[in-house]
């Protein structure tokens, strides 16, 4: 299947609600951080939910908000909450036995691909939301470079 955006979405939205944890916010909130639809955000935020890392209220100011500390979700933890399936793509149809490589070639790189989705998943568990947290405020403290 591949990796797709809704990683990326999940890590901005529980990034959002690290920095606002002093309230909730709403789909709509998040989404225009996202420059994104709220109806894309709900989903998401929707599956974060299922995977015990956000949670909701409804009505006059409800809103989402993080379910565990910043320093206790990974990216890792975000990632598996909203992707399906396999990183990197395998054959979509068996190749040919006929074929010396293609006799060989799916059993060795599946070996290749695991290893490289394995090391994808122990960096992105090496990295929590307070991480980007800190970076996305400390890049907000340096001075914007001067154009010359």
């Amino acid at each position: 299947m591949g990796l797709s955006s809704r990683s990326a979405v999940a890590i901005h939205a529980l990034t959002m609600l690290a920095r606002w944890g002093d309230r909730s916010l709403t789909s709509a909130e998040i989404a225009d951080s996202l420059a994104s639809n709220p109806v894309l955000v709900r989903r998401i935020l929707g599956s974060l939910r299922n995977a015990g890392l956000v949670w909701s209220t409804e009505g006059r100011g409800g809103g989402w908000s993080l379910a565990r500390a910043p320093r206790d979700i990974t990216l890792y933890d975000a990632y598996a909450a909203v992707e399906e399936g396999r990183i990197l793509s395998r054959h979509a149809h068996p190749p040919s036995d006929a074929c010396e490589v293609g006799r060989n070639i799916s059993a060795l790189l599946e070996v290749e691909f695991r290893d490289a989705e394995r090391a994808m998943e122990e960096r992105l568990g090496r990295t929590t939301i307070a991480h980007l947290l800190r970076r996305v405020l400390a890049n907000e403290r340096e001075p914007a470079p001067v154009d010359n």
